[in-house]
């Protein structure tokens, strides 16, 4: 059985090298990027999901997404952010949004929430279920 293959796209350094150990260490293949124009290059490379911070310099997520959407409206893409406010939520549901992960401080629950949402990503392709779920885990 192949891998799946996720995109994981976060400007800080630290938590994309952990996240990207713990994920490969659940068996997925793992693709990295620091920032919008990257992870727009690396969209190329047909991941089967990708994980989307929306806070970062130069392309932000919410573009990314836009952008990913004109072209591939099928790809599952949860926005993970440290900042959650209504506001961002309400745009990256405009945006078709798959999913939204709230980055807690606790790798373990992130990564939990993490593969529980890869896991399911087949359910939350756009157009198809139109569910938009909020994994967020407990406050540090």
């Amino acid at each position: 059985m192949l891998k799946k293959k996720i995109l994981v796209v976060d400007d800080e350094p630290d938590f994309l090298k952990m996240i990207k150990i713990r994920l490969e260490a659940n068996d997925y293949e793992v693709i990295v990027a620091t920032n919008g124009k990257e992870a727009l290059d690396q969209v190329k490379n047909n991941p089967d999901a990708v994980l989307l911070d929306i806070l970062m310099p130069g392309i932000d997520g919410l573009e990314v997404l836009k952008r990913i959407r004109k072209t591939n409206p099928e790809l599952p893409v949860f926005i993970i952010t440290a900042f959650s406010n209504e506001e961002r939520f309400e745009l990256a549901k405009k945006f078709n949004a798959s999913g939204f992960i709230v980055k807690t401080g606790d790798l373990g629950i992130e990564v939990e929430n993490i593969t529980n949402i890869l896991r399911l990503s087949d359910k939350f392709k756009n157009g198809k279920s139109g569910f938009f779920n909020s994994f967020k885990g407990h406050a540090a």
